[in-house]
């Protein structure tokens, strides 16, 4: 329920627990209705506390019996927990009743689908048992799960086994957001792996009964992501049996309890005939992830979640990198700093911009943000990239031997890379404490054959954030002459002043600089360039991200023109995708990313910069045409890449096949803009793979002819839960303008639309709201569908409504209209009876209050 007047936690404010906890003990005699949780716990005085009694935390929980020392007590029980006087040593025991089933939030111990699954990041736990629940507190856990389902699983490695119960025993200290229970009707894919240290680790992956062949490259992907952290980092796994389980309703992708990490199920079944060469992508990212942060997260957390992008802006920068050594670190980059764009840049822009590290927050669970994750990785890359790759693994592994076992803050990990280098990063770790993207602004002359390069940074205002300091940011530089050939390798400058000249050598009157090679920073950045001079860094940069940075810049700067002017098609834009198209020395996969155009949502915010109100309407009309013409102007350039990267063989999800694929597919979209569809369907009929038939129906979507083939599709995969979700999300996300949010208005009156599964919702409601044109139409059908939805969800499961409150975050870029569309849609939402703490602070923050 909402709070009267939520009371905001702050960093400032933060004290040592008053107590510590020794080791934990934990029976589950589980029900669906009246699961019966004992605890046992041993606490101590912390001696570096604040005094006082004994607090712990607790919602939802009926209490039956508490006990201090074998004497029964009658604690005070508060709206959040319970208070009681306690001596400085002493054993806690309670008994509480839960109702999993009735838990629709999916945090605590909830059911889906007849399994009982724990979610417990960020304060799930609370929602257990009665608990100091801040990740602060770490113990060794003891868990014995009493049911009569088949398997019963927990944290850490089995102790014991009989008939109706099961023990785990999980002997690294752990904060209770880690803990996790999983009891079903399971099956395993299991296979094993041996440490470099030499333990022998029983590797399982649990599904339901059916699933079990569509785990082996999730096992893959476990195996090589433990072998990379081995090579790159010098991380061993340390315990037994690691554990995966795949469960159907989840509000995340997956969580790294220890020993025992739970997934989403999308986000673990594949097989080529249910999922795509992307699906795979993100499988072996997410595994990496969820398995990384063994270390980073698990051994060594968090102190307080102000510091959460100590384990995931560090977890993330390690998966990325992993993902970039498995496959194409060009491609990686490109796809990275995209989704950095599209999702960081997005709210660092308007009234959800927080820093990296917050320092206030009402509710946790809303700061689980691109900010935290994507920018805090883009943090950990350029430390490494000012200090070098060895004195990072030194710093590294300093940290790891410094801290195992502790609960650290982002000062701490700061520490050890000055202890490890002798530099002082006082000025870097604003980085983490102020909001925004910088913006660089870069004047260059040559003057004599050197080249001189004023450099200048600025940061906006932001929430509560009216000033800023200059930064540490790292600019990787280039610059290749006329003729084509690099006249300056890449070397790196340090920005630290508000204005700052560099001088480099290049031995010509005659060249272009490359700037923010790799992406070097995270910031925006403003150079002056021609058309032409962008167009000479597409055809010769040697750093493949600024080479595709050059044609995503021509692109932007014509369908603005064409947006604003009611212009044709730059020709110079078109003219200079040719080579692009027919470069086979150029990986695929780079091509195809060379060869999609900004997102709508990208020019919106090109548009909402350059002091002009983004019209959905014309910026979809535009890439349209664009689409049309490129094609018209390349159909035979591009019937040659679709015939010649057509893969052939059994499928396989490597970078090498999935690029093929990906530039094939790239060239079938444009093509459908001129031949009315006959190869999308043609490939629809022949698809032996999901990639492929994906791409064919979504480019029939768009000519407003898929009717027979999407009723195929329904017909063959209505039986297969997470198929289902591409089908309804697909004829949404590419439907145009107001004919997507007319099928979103029809699909959620499907039958199979069961919007308490996040999934499920998430294919719907999320894809119209990334549906620039359908979320943003004119009539304002598309806000009041989505708040519709939102105070539908919000009573049974507040975190997946407040993240997807999220869409409405650009409203105030739009004309007056809209803007009054949306900001009734968010009013309504806001007045809602019982509004969750969860969105109320969010809507209220997207709304400027």
């Amino acid at each position: 329920m909402k709070d009267a007047a939520p009371r905001a936690i702050r960093l400032s404010e933060y004290q040592n627990p008053a107590f510590l906890v020794q080791d934990v003990s934990l029976t589950f005699r589980l029900d669906p209705h009246a699961t019966r949780v004992f605890s046992r716990i041993s606490f101590r005085r912390n001696p570096e506390g604040p005094g006082g009694p004994l607090r712990l935390d607790g919602e939802g929980l009926r209490l039956i019996r508490a006990a201090i020392d074998g004497t029964e007590v009658q604690p005070k029980i508060l709206p959040a927990g319970l208070e009681i006087d306690a001596p400085d040593a002493f054993t806690w025991e309670a008994e509480v009743q839960i109702d999993p089933k009735a838990n629709t939030a999916l945090e605590g111990l909830y059911m889906s689908n007849g399994m009982y699954c724990t979610q417990c990041e960020a304060e799930g736990f609370r929602k257990i048992t009665y608990y100091p629940d801040r990740p602060d507190v770490m113990a060794p856990f003891e868990v014995r799960i009493e049911s009569e389902l088949p398997v019963l699983l927990s944290n850490g490695d089995p102790v014991e086994r009989g008939d109706g119960y099961a023990v785990w025993r999980d002997p690294w200290k752990k904060p209770a957001y880690l803990f996790a229970l999983v009891a079903g009707d399971l099956v395993a894919h299991s296979n094993g792996f041996t440490t470099m240290e030499g333990r022998e680790v029983a590797l399982n992956i649990w599904v339901r009964p059916g699933d079990e062949d569509r785990c082996a490259y999730a096992m893959d992907s476990l195996k090589r992501s433990m072998r990379w952290d081995e090579d790159a980092y010098g991380r061993a796994y340390d315990l037994d049996v690691f554990n995966i389980v795949a469960v159907d309703d989840f509000n995340m992708g997956a969580m790294e309890n220890k020993g025992l990490n739970i997934f989403n199920a999308r986000y673990v079944l594949a097989s080529p005939e249910t999922a795509t060469d992307a699906d795979y992508a993100r499988i072996e990212a997410i595994v990496a992830h969820e398995y990384f942060h063994n270390w980073t997260g698990n051994r060594i957390t968090c102190r307080d979640w102000f510091q959460l992008c100590l384990k995931e802006g560090l977890t993330v920068f390690r998966d990325q990198t992993f993902s970039g050594d498995e496959r194409s670190h060009a491609v990686k980059r490109i796809e990275d700093v995209q989704m950095l764009r599209a999702r960081q840049f997005r709210e660092d822009a308007g009234p959800l911009a927080h820093p990296v590290r917050p320092t206030s927050y009402i509710e946790i669970n809303n700061f689980y943000t691109a900010t935290v994750y994507e920018k805090g990785a883009e943090i950990i890359g350029m430390l490494r990239r000012l200090i070098g790759e060895d004195a990072y693994r030194e710093g590294c592994d300093l940290y790891f031997d410094r801290h195992d076992g502790q609960a650290c803050t982002i000062e701490d990990w700061l520490k050890v890379f000055e202890d490890a280098t002798g530099r002082d990063l006082a000025q870097f770790a604003r980085w983490y404490a102020q909001a925004g993207t910088p913006r660089v602004t870069a004047e260059t002359r040559i003057e004599g054959g050197t080249l001189i390069l004023d450099l200048a940074q600025s940061l906006p205002a932001t929430p509560g954030q009216p000033e800023k300091a200059p930064q540490v940011i790292p600019l990787a530089i280039g610059a290749i002459a006329r003729d084509g050939t690099e006249v300056l390798p890449t070397a790196v400058v340090e920005l630290t002043e508000t204005a700052q000249t560099f001088r480099f050598e290049v031995g010509t009157d005659d060249a272009v600089a490359s700037i923010n090679r790799g992406f070097s920073a995270p910031v925006i950045l403003d150079q002056t360039l021609s058309a032409a001079d962008r167009a000479l860094l597409l055809a010769h940069d040697t750093d493949p991200f600024n080479k595709w940075e050059a044609g995503r810049a021509l692109a932007r700067t014509a369908l603005v023109d064409m947006i604003v002017q009611s212009g044709a098609p730059d020709r110079h834009f078109v003219d200079a995708l040719g080579p692009v198209i027919s470069d086979n020395a150029q990986d695929p996969a780079f091509r195809a990313l060379a060869l999609a155009l900004p997102s709508d949502d990208d020019l919106a915010q090109a548009l909402t910069d350059s002091n002009a109100t983004p019209d959905p309407d014309a910026i979809d009309a535009a890439r349209t045409r664009m689409q049309t013409a490129v094609a018209t102007a390349h159909e035979g350039a591009l019937d040659a890449v679709y015939d010649a990267m057509k893969v052939s063989g059994p499928y396989n999800p490597d970078a090498t096949d999935a690029g093929r694929r990906a530039l094939r597919n790239a060239a079938l979209s444009l093509l459908t803009h001129v031949d009315g569809g006959d190869r999308a369907r043609a490939q629809f009929a022949a698809a032996d793979n999901m990639t492929d038939c994906l791409a064919a129906l979504s480019a029939l979507i768009r000519t407003g002819q898929a009717e027979t083939e999407l009723q195929a599709f329904h017909d063959r995969w209505q039986n297969d839960r997470l198929v289902m979700d591409k089908w309804f999300a697909l004829q949404i996300a590419g439907a145009p303008g107001e004919t997507g949010l007319a099928v979103a208005q029809r699909l959620v009156e499907h039958p199979a639309f069961d919007w308490k599964n996040p999934n499920r919702f998430r294919s719907v409601i999320g894809a119209l709201g990334m549906n620039h044109a359908s979320f943003h139409a004119r009539s304002g059908g598309g806000y009041a569908l989505v708040a519709d939805w939102l105070i539908r969800l919000d009573p049974l499961n507040p975190q997946t409504t407040a993240r997807m409150t999220t869409l409405f975050e650009t409203w105030h870029r739009y004309d007056v209209d809209r803007q009054d569309q949306a900001k009734a849609a968010l009013r309504r939402i806001q007045s809602t009876e019982g509004l969750s703490r969860d969105t109320s602070e969010m809507v209220s923050r997207i709304l400027g209050e």
